[in-house]
């Protein structure tokens, strides 16, 4: 194994990708010589050139329908949103053609194409710059949705992505860029609609999405200390949901916390716990629970910002009040 940067395995999936299939273009702000905002892209223009790796003016809703296009031709675009919340700017062109196009052509036509973005607060951005988009985009038929947690993780799923027919939304989590972690040599592709059981555990599931899963691991190590064995799950990909591996784990724990970082009201935390509920409630020792954002701003203030997204000590206070609920 080695240790490599977040960034540096989003960059390393794109390189051997690009390299795998000169189909691979990618467009964006500032992603040629300046390398992206995160520097997610550095040295692909200098290997690839400026047909491959294209600069593009600041109109997202003309660069991603640009990049339908291209993926309607025959290429595999793969788009790069600086932020999540772009994706309000270019939403007609996502939801209404990109999403749309195979089933309103008779499955004739498919469109191969990524759309990467960073979510999450944690760097003072402010109420413009820091929502997770990953519920909102979910609500609409058509597109696979991929929340990636380790830098494991991100470079097998982003490979996943690029080799898929279909548009795939693909989030990361800006402040996961420049942390490290422990990858094998090789990856493989990691499938979709496959979750990670990254902890086991008798007493309670916790299903954590993106930058969640290592805080929810984080969380899990102090309980343990005081005898809770907390099962941590990363989802991987919200669409498709992986809900038989959600559904065993809480048949066998019995207590279900979901933690996303996006809005909690008509967030995933809700969809997850109407989605297993036929199946789990006669197992359940206490109510499903979620954490998420509350339904505000995101503040720019650090002081207001970091009580109001999901922390380490909010999923430890939730999992204890939930076993004590025997």
């Amino acid at each position: 194994m080695r240790e490599i940067l977040y960034r540096d395995a989003i960059r390393e999936a794109l390189d051997e990708e690009m390299e795998r299939d000169d189909r691979v273009v990618l467009l964006g702000e500032d992603i040629g010589w300046l390398g992206g905002n995160f520097k997610t892209t550095a040295g692909l223009y200098e290997k690839y050139g400026d047909l491959r790796v294209k600069d593009t003016p600041i109109s997202e809703a003309g660069f991603v329908g640009m990049g339908t296009g291209m993926a309607l031709t025959g290429l595999r675009p793969v788009i790069e949103l600086m932020f999540s919340d772009f994706l309000l700017v270019a939403a007609d062109q996502v939801i209404n053609n990109a999403a749309k196009i195979t089933y309103m052509s008779g499955g004739q036509v498919s469109v191969p194409m990524v759309i990467r973005t960073p979510i999450g607060g944690g760097r003072s951005s402010a109420a413009q710059h820091s929502q997770s988009m990953q519920a909102m985009v979910s609500h609409f038929p058509g597109m696979k949705v991929v929340v990636p947690s380790t830098a494991q993780e991100a470079k097998g799923l982003l490979k996943t992505a690029i080799r898929d027919n279909n548009p795939v939304l693909f989030f990361e989590h800006k402040m996961e860029y420049t942390n490290k972690f422990l990858i094998d040599d090789e990856i493989e592709l990691i499938p979709f609609g496959k979750a990670n059981i990254v902890r086991e555990g008798t007493d309670i599931t916790i299903v954590a999405t993106s930058s969640q899963v290592m805080k929810s691991m984080d969380a899990a190590k102090k309980l343990e200390a005081e005898g809770i064995s907390a099962e941590v799950i990363d989802l991987r990909t919200i669409i498709p949901l992986d809900r038989d591996s959600i559904i065993e784990s809480v048949k066998k724990t019995g207590r279900l916390l979901i933690v996303d970082e996006a809005y909690e009201f008509c967030g995933i935390g809700a969809e997850i716990c109407a989605n297993v509920m036929d199946d789990v409630f006669y197992y359940l020792e206490a109510p499903i629970a979620r954490i998420g954002t509350p339904n505000v701003p995101i503040p720019f203030s650090p002081a207001l910002e970091f009580p109001i997204i999901p922390s380490v000590q909010k999923i430890y206070d939730k999992v204890k009040a939930l076993v004590e609920q025997r």
